[in-house]
């Protein structure tokens, strides 16, 4: 009877995992192994905001998202206080290779973009940030949000500081792979919360706005 039942969890599990597909992008796994080493990487960082129309390949943003909050060998690629891991990456699709235009979330659990919308927010995003065209101009645009009350429910206001480290992990992440990868970004922080929260429809708080694309020079 146990077994059946298990059997019959397994199969409703495996129905509605393949109906979830629809909205669904996998991403090609990451590489563990970069051009370039850790010490150049962090050499060579700076902040771009000036990037050439040309679009990115679904390779480039898979592994991206990978260093930014993807699963490692222990838990993920950041360190989280207490392994809470509040953090939700969201990323705006404008000229990527294979991945159509519109808004997704992370979902790191498998490596995939969960479609949240087939609107391209990058102008309006742009203007919630002050006018910064990098936002608009990006092929990607990666949005790091977070839940305070993750955090804080466990380690209380204290939490609060823990969640923001947690994000400069996450965002030196990205800069280092960006680097890596022979793109640019730049880590933007101004812009109106309520705004950019009401444009994409999310709960959690915007921390980091970061556009990623080809740089115009190098």
């Amino acid at each position: 009877m146990v077994k059946k039942i298990y059997l019959f969890l397994v199969l409703l599990f495996l129905i509605t995992y393949s109906f979830s597909q629809d909205n669904m992008v996998k991403l090609p796994l990451p590489k563990k192994e970069g051009r370039i080493s850790v010490e150049a990487a962090l050499s060579l960082r700076r902040s771009i905001r000036e990037y050439l129309p040309l679009p990115l390949k679904v390779e480039e943003v898979s592994q991206l998202l990978w260093a930014a909050y993807g699963k490692s060998n222990y838990k993920l690629t950041s360190p989280s206080a207490g392994a809470l891991y509040p953090l939700k990456i969201y990323v705006l699709i404008g000229n990527v290779d294979n991945i159509p235009v519109g808004f997704y979330r992370y979902d790191n659990q498998y490596h995939s973009l969960i479609e949240l919308s087939t609107e391209d927010f990058r102008e309006k995003l742009c203007y919630a940030a002050l006018s910064q065209e990098s936002i608009k101009n990006a092929p990607f645009v990666i949005l790091i949000c977070a839940d305070y009350n993750i955090t804080m429910s466990t380690y209380g206001e204290r939490g609060r500081r823990y969640v923001d480290i947690e994000v400069g992990h996450v965002g030196q992440n990205i800069y280092l792979e960006t680097t890596a990868l022979d793109l640019g970004t730049v880590a933007i922080g101004a812009f109106n919360d309520k705004e950019v929260k009401e444009i994409l429809r999310i709960k959690e708080e915007p921390i980091y706005i970061m556009p990623v694309g080809r740089p115009k020079e190098k």
